[in-house]
């Protein structure tokens, strides 16, 4: 093992909660995302409930899903929510211009949506149109989910079988209005979104909490003109207009656009250049971050970091409109270290939505359009091992020695990352050893309350590309963790290297 290191964490000094929401999903009408992946229809051979797949529904249930993003995306500004209700088969056709350029039917749509979440638990978050949509348009569909009078929407919702309203907390004005959702400049969309906003009405008690299309990447011009668009942030005690949340987008590559890097076939480099460009994320959160706080000291305005993950080349011949990659151990670390970077923002992240859910980039679940199996990759153990930060305090982790780094494209990288949580009697530890060949040992300095019991798991491969397949689908799961020792201070962890590792810890 290598040199030990010191995390002091203060479990008696809680901050701010991690909100369950940034564990959110992401599923667009792109690829085999929702067609083959979430809807096999209800004359599938494939277990469903009324066409949604049954395993997919029980796979995301066991990690908790809180919510799901829903059509896009840049499928959302085209997408026109009347041509996907009522009966199926009169729904009219159209064209995914944005991913394959197929031609779909509209049998998954509003009506198929909310009985998905419902199956899943989690809570809707609708992307509205506004790049080819119109302000009427926007307002009839959310009048339409959620109000419970004889409305002329609800009257029509009635009309397509369901009585009740449902219940939406999340809505979307746009999505990427910098590019796919309109090529508009800041000070435009601003009013745009203003506008839209205005009109998502709360119908029946329904609660919403709006999200203004933000920026991509290091746009921080972006974000500040929207800040700039709103009423009052810096006096006003109550809720925030006239949207409550601004929205970050970040992917993680190894190459150009043009040659995203693959998702198999790569080395040590570009292991360590990955992670690199992952760590990039708490770079933005920080300098986003940073630009709010000038404007919103309270951090009253959610930072909701609707689409991020790893993007690589497509498989070999696969439709390279399908975005449909394989997901290894690098994606899981990947993924491990953007969740310590949200834990660390949690007064200002208050939503994150990995993309995507099925089959398409950074996926929770694969499945085989030939044999019919499920797979599920390493980057759903790593949401699977951190169901314990939901909705816990946040707890600072200091380090107490110096934590090793590896030189990345002029980048000092550190190879050790850590995150901490609280709630009631228990807390959460999560440990990544970035490095590709060394084993490391971290003591655990656990201060302000009583360690009791506690337990672990190590997520890691025999390679770096290790990954599941049909024919092994456990190449890369979840084990229990042996290598935990007390200590003085607390507890005694070995990290093997290239691992994730999260400790449970039974507090008096």
């Amino acid at each position: 093992m290598g040199t030990d290191l010191t995390a002091v964490i203060n479990l008696d000094l809680p901050g701010a909660t991690i909100s369950r929401h940034i564990y959110g999903h992401f599923a667009e009408h792109l690829g085999r995302c929702i067609y083959g992946g979430f809807w096999v229809g209800e004359d599938s051979d494939v277990p469903n409930v009324g066409g949604i797949r049954s395993d997919v529904v029980a796979a995301l249930r066991a990690i908790d899903i809180p919510n799901l993003r829903w059509p896009g995306g840049c499928f959302a500004d085209d997408y026109h929510w009347r041509d996907g209700v009522g009966p199926r088969d009169e729904r009219p056709r159209m064209v995914n211009s944005h991913w394959g350029d197929v031609v779909e039917d509209n049998s998954f749509g509003t009506q198929e949506f909310m009985a998905l979440c419902e199956l899943l638990g989690a809570d809707p978050y609708v992307s509205g149109n506004v790049g080819s949509g119109s302000v009427r348009e926007m307002s009839e569909w959310i009048e339409y989910l959620t109000r419970g009078d004889d409305s002329p929407m609800a009257s029509l919702r009635r009309e397509h079988g369901r009585d009740a309203p449902w219940r939406v907390p999340f809505w979307g004005i746009g999505n990427e209005a910098w590019g796919c959702g309109g090529n508009l400049r800041a000070e435009q969309f601003a009013s745009l979104a203003r506008q839209y906003a205005t009109y998502v009405r709360e119908h029946a008690g329904n609660d919403v909490y709006r999200i203004a299309a933000g920026a991509n990447v290091d746009d921080f011009h972006w974000t500040e003109t929207l800040m700039r668009s709103f009423d009052a942030l810096e006096d006003g005690e109550g809720r925030t207009a006239p949207f409550q949340g601004i929205s970050l987008h970040y992917y993680t590559m190894t190459g150009p656009w043009s040659d995203k890097g693959s998702a198999t076939e790569f080395g040590t480099d570009e292991w360590y250049r990955a992670l690199a460009r992952a760590a990039h994320m708490e770079h933005l959160l920080e300098r986003h971050g940073a630009v709010m706080d000038r404007y919103d000291p309270k951090k009253r305005v959610g930072l909701v970091v609707d689409e991020w993950g790893t993007w690589w080349n497509v498989e070999p011949g696969t439709n390279p409109g399908f975005l449909y990659q394989q997901n290894t151990l690098r994606d899981a670390v990947v993924a491990s270290r953007h969740f310590d970077a949200f834990h660390r923002h949690a007064g200002r992240v208050v939503m994150a939505n990995i993309a995507q859910t099925v089959n398409v980039l950074q996926s929770m679940i694969l499945t085989d359009p030939e044999t019919d199996a499920l797979v599920l990759t390493p980057t759903y153990h790593v949401f699977a091992m951190n169901t314990g930060h939901h909705d816990a305090a946040a707890l600072d982790v200091h380090w107490r020695g110096e934590v090793p780094t590896s030189a990345v494209d002029d980048v000092e990288l550190p190879t050790l990352s850590a995150s901490a949580s609280t709630r009631g009697d228990t807390a959460l530890v999560s440990l990544t050893n970035l490095d590709v060949e060394q084993d490391r040992t971290v003591v655990l300095d656990l201060r302000g309350r009583d360690l009791l019991e506690h337990s672990a798991q190590v997520l890691t491969g025999p390679t770096l590309n290790a990954h599941n397949t049909a024919a092994q689908p456990d190449a890369v799961a979840p084990a229990r963790h042996d290598g935990v020792r007390p200590h003085p201070r607390g507890l005694e962890v070995d990290l093997p290297a290239h691992s994730y590792v999260t400790v449970s810890l039974d507090l008096a």
